[in-house]
């Protein structure tokens, strides 16, 4: 099984769009984990002196896929998410 890190940086607590990208990511993880594809989530503070060093994001939500921002100030669909992640997991 392949797996993939996803941070969602967000702030604490989360704003309705932080919500609903964590859930878009949720969803595609459970649709990949049937095609062996294990998505590690993970939340992260946008407000961290470490997440900022990081990543240099100040707006959120952000999502990380394996240590790169892939998305930024706004909440993909669930879509884009499954695209990328696919892709990382090749």
């Amino acid at each position: 099984m392949k797996e993939v890190k996803v941070e969602i940086i967000e702030t604490d607590p989360p704003c309705a769009c932080c919500r609903a990208a964590m859930k878009a990511v949720e969803k595609v993880a459970e649709k990949l984990k049937q095609v062996g594809i294990m998505v590690n989530i993970r939340k992260i503070n946008i407000m961290s002196k470490e997440t900022v060093q990081k990543y240099g994001v100040l707006v959120p939500p952000a999502i990380a896929i394996n240590n790169t921002v892939k998305f930024m100030e706004r909440v993909p669909n669930p879509d884009e998410i499954e695209k990328l992640i696919k892709e990382v997991a090749r």
